[in-house]
């Protein structure tokens, strides 16, 4: 799951086609059922064997019958109840479907893993609706393939019930893991799920498609997009994603007659989880991506910091590339890159590479090979790649004041600090606030450059203000997102403020006005070099 631009055109096409959301990075192309012939020829050059099945799981909400799950199990050679292996579990991104290919878990069963790979509820051959991983639906599922899984007499057992197992996959591949191994906490008391390896995911849905209640338009309409042709997603939350991209609000039921996404997202996520007291205490390799606009950096930051315990941070490692879910930044503009520079450091290969080894001693108890565990690896625009042992915002440059017109109107870049200046985590502005117009609304992002007038952001992102009623002097707190970047001599970090976001088409302020701050300081987690 790398970066994937596209343009506008191609976006609008992909309105009504799973094909081109494939070019989002959203869904795989690779064909869902039984292995074919020219898969049982690779798995013989590969040494693994290949097994396709269903397993039953609990009915959709209203109904009786019983949901297929459906799944490949990939057995490496040699594998056997004398001689039993790990197991990784994996699964696709949104619209995608499983593993049918011996050649896609290649590399794994070749390091002596098995792979169980599956069909998310209501995508491949799954049955059901994507409910977009509840604990009640999908969360049944990947305790029904846990279940599976440790009555396998080939895959090793840690206690009766608890096989040795890790985790890997992308986006939606990525919310299924921390479902799964909060739900096995949640049922069994213990850790049944042994290492993670969440890529480019969420922590918190809802604050991740409409932050600050304003929706990311284009994504919105991608994601109801990929499913409609399978009929993936209940209804309702189709036309909710349709409500939200017309609105510029996310629904909450709150106007007669919209649907309620809070209540439907309320349990969908991490956050969720950690709010009922739970954390995860296994090793965790993240990967994430510095220029993904629909689960920006500061998701899986989030995770690192409150969804694991601090003995599991001392033995997990986060990466972050620059890829993910992207599509062109040009207002404001951004840069255009796509390198994975922390894992070449780490490992020397890629994010494979890097995976394998990280398994390796988190389920084989194999050497500690990798750099890294501990600490925050996060790449550059310039594809460098900055590690640091903590993201607290300790660096507080004041900018002064920022204005902006809103609904209308260019993007304007206000210089903070002159290079050479780090910055590696998250950021927030504090300012007095005043606002003309109803709803008023302005974009916020850092950036680099020369000059204001060549400033670009950092890595694509902004993040919406949002001030339903007119402020005068108002105290405020503004997140940015968070990046990864060095700045050199010679260049300057800004702020660049903007009424309008090309991943918030449409979602400027909902009146004519201005969005004034004042007394404006930027605190965040960088140094003065």
């Amino acid at each position: 799951m790398r970066r994937t631009p596209i343009g506008r055109a191609v976006l609008a096409a992909a309105l009504s086609s799973t094909v081109a959301l494939s070019m989002l990075g959203l869904t795989s192309l690779a064909p869902a059922g039984s292995a074919p012939a020219a898969t049982a020829a690779a798995a013989r050059a590969a040494g693994a064997t290949v097994s396709d099945g269903c397993l039953q799981s609990v009915p959709e909400p209203g109904e009786t019958a019983p949901v297929d799950i459906c799944w490949t199990l990939f057995a490496p050679a040699g594998a056997s109840r004398k001689r039993p292996v790990p197991l990784v579990v994996q699964s696709h991104g949104w619209g995608g479907s499983r593993w049918t290919d011996a050649a896609q878990a290649q590399r794994f069963t070749d390091r002596g893993y098995g792979v169980l790979s599956f069909d998310q509820r209501g995508f491949g051959e799954s049955g059901g609706h994507a409910h977009v991983e509840n604990p009640d639906l999908e969360g049944a599922d990947v305790r029904a393939l846990v279940a599976m899984a440790a009555d396998l007499p080939w895959v090793q057992q840690d206690r009766k019930g608890d096989p040795r197992m890790g985790a890997i996959g992308g986006s939606y591949g990525g919310g299924y893991q921390f479902l799964m191994a909060f739900e096995e906490i949640r049922a069994t008391g213990r850790q049944v799920v042994d290492a993670l390896v969440p890529e480019i995911t969420w922590h918190d849905l809802e604050e991740s498609l409409a932050p600050e209640g304003v929706v990311r338009t284009e994504w919105a309409l991608a994601l109801s997009a990929g499913s409609l042709p399978s009929d993936a997603l209940p209804w309702n939350v189709y036309k909710a994603l349709v409500e939200g991209a017309a609105t510029g609000t996310w629904p909450d039921g709150s106007v007669p007659g919209t649907e309620d996404m809070v209540t439907f997202m309320e349990k969908n996520g991490p956050k969720w989880q950690v709010g009922q007291g739970a954390r995860i205490d296994v090793p965790v390799l993240f990967g994430q991506g510095t220029t993904d606009t629909l689960f920006p950096l500061e998701q899986a930051l989030t995770n690192w910091q409150v969804a694991l315990t601090k003995k599991a941070r001392k033995r997990s490692i986060f990466t972050a590339y620059n890829g993910g879910h992207v599509l062109p930044a040009v207002l404001p503009a951004g840069v255009t890159v796509d390198s994975d520079p922390c894992a070449e450091k780490l490992s020397g290969g890629d994010f494979t590479d890097l995976t394998l080894a990280f398994l390796d001693r988190a389920l084989k108890g194999g050497r500690r090979t990798l750099r890294g565990y501990g600490r925050l690896h996060l790449a550059t625009p310039d594809s460098g790649c900055v590690s640091t042992r903590t993201v607290a915002r300790r660096l507080d440059l004041p900018v002064g004041t920022v204005a902006t017109t809103a609904a209308a109107g260019v993007p304007i870049a206000y210089e903070v600090a002159p290079g050479p200046v780090t910055v590696a985590g998250g950021s927030h502005l504090t300012a007095l606030a005043t606002t003309i117009g109803v709803d008023a609304r302005a974009f916020y992002g850092l950036a680099i450059g020369t000059s204001p007038a060549d400033a670009v952001l950092v890595q694509n992102n902004v993040l919406p203000f949002r001030a339903a009623l007119p402020l005068v002097g108002e105290e405020v707190r503004i997140e940015l997102p968070a990046v990864g970047v060095e700045v050199p001599e010679g260049q300057s970090l800004f702020l660049l403020a903007s009424p309008i976001s090309d991943t918030f088409v449409g979602m400027g302020s909902r009146t004519p006005g201005v969005v004034l701050l004042e007394d404006t300081v930027l605190h965040t987690a960088g140094r003065l070099r």
